[in-house]
């Protein structure tokens, strides 16, 4: 194969991500060429609305599957945590390179984090799953609708448009942003979204070629995290703008993975964990998702579906 096409979004940070697999793919091809293909998606098109009431899964990779089902693109990188649990038949994503951090990151101008900020602080940020754990820790605070891409994100805080924001650090670490003031939210205190800081590389199942070409990307461990924190998302029937988290590790052979899911107002908070075995990633989420919904998180499910 002497060239490659692929699709990705046009944001800074999915731009700097398809560059990232495009330069390890020439490393180890020299030769090799990469084009990027730059796809507006439906997230990228509506940004005046908060992501959970545009509603349906796969707004940011849906434009993009359809480049690959075309034949325009041989290959897609995505941020893993916007895929949805079911793909189009036709197509898989059979690698996921090494996972960067999987924590939210809190910025501020003025405050050193979470428990500095003032009583009814603004905080921005767009997603369920952040807001329900905030307002679980913090339920005097003013959670505000924070959209675009994540330089935009950054500038609006630096602006002084809220008291702070919630982002990954992922994506702050890929592309070199930082803000005067920034607190690391992670486990087991603030859980990230499912497959949060992982890639994942998305072709047609038709095209053997392109799995060998890209196999030694995959990273054993990542692929692993990445399928028992989305068999878990799938248990509870969940798109990326339900307030569900989950978390896993994975230490020698044993993978221990946490899941919490909340009303959106942080009330009823559910969080509970379970071991497996990496080689049974998928099982172990599937059943997790089973007890918490068993715990109650069936009713504040469609409680928030709904709503929606």
């Amino acid at each position: 194969m002497k060239h490659v096409t692929i699709a990705t979004r046009g944001s800074m940070l999915a731009l700097w991500q398809a560059e990232h697999i495009s330069s390890l793919l020439r490393a180890k091809y020299p030769g090799l060429s990469v084009e990027l293909l730059k796809i507006k998606t439906t997230g990228d098109k509506i940004l005046d609305v908060p992501l959970a009431k545009v509603g349906g899964k796969g707004l940011f990779v849906k434009e993009i599957e359809e480049a690959l089902l075309d034949g325009r693109a041989d290959l897609a990188v995505h941020s893993m945590k916007d895929v949805p649990t079911e793909l189009p038949a036709e197509l898989i994503v059979g690698v996921n390179p090494v996972r960067e951090a999987p924590t939210d990151s809190l910025l501020s101008v003025n405050f050193d984090g979470l428990d500095a900020l003032p009583k009814g602080a603004k905080v921005g940020t767009s997603s369920l799953r952040r807001q329900a754990q905030l307002l679980t820790l913090r339920p005097d605070l003013v959670i505000e609708s924070l959209r675009g891409n994540l330089d935009t994100r950054v500038r609006k805080l630096l602006e002084g448009q809220f008291d702070a924001i919630v982002v990954a650090t992922a994506g702050l670490n890929r592309l070199g942003l930082t803000a005067p003031k920034v607190e690391i939210l992670g486990p087991p205190r603030f859980l990230p979204a499912v497959a949060q800081g992982a890639l994942g590389i998305e072709y047609r199942k038709d095209r053997p070629e392109m799995a060998e070409l890209l196999a030694f990307l995959n990273h054993p461990e990542t692929a692993a995290q990445v399928a028992a924190e989305r068999a878990f998302l799938t248990g509870l029937d969940g798109g990326c703008q339900v307030p569900i988290a989950a978390w896993s590790q994975l230490e020698g052979e044993t993978l221990t993975l946490t899941g919490f899911v909340a009303g959106v107002e942080g009330e009823n908070p559910i969080r509970l964990s379970l071991k497996g075995t990496a080689d049974k990633a998928w099982d172990l989420g599937a059943k997790l998702a089973d007890q918490v919904l068993a715990a109650g998180g069936k009713a504040i499910l469609d409680e928030v579906y709904a709503r929606s």
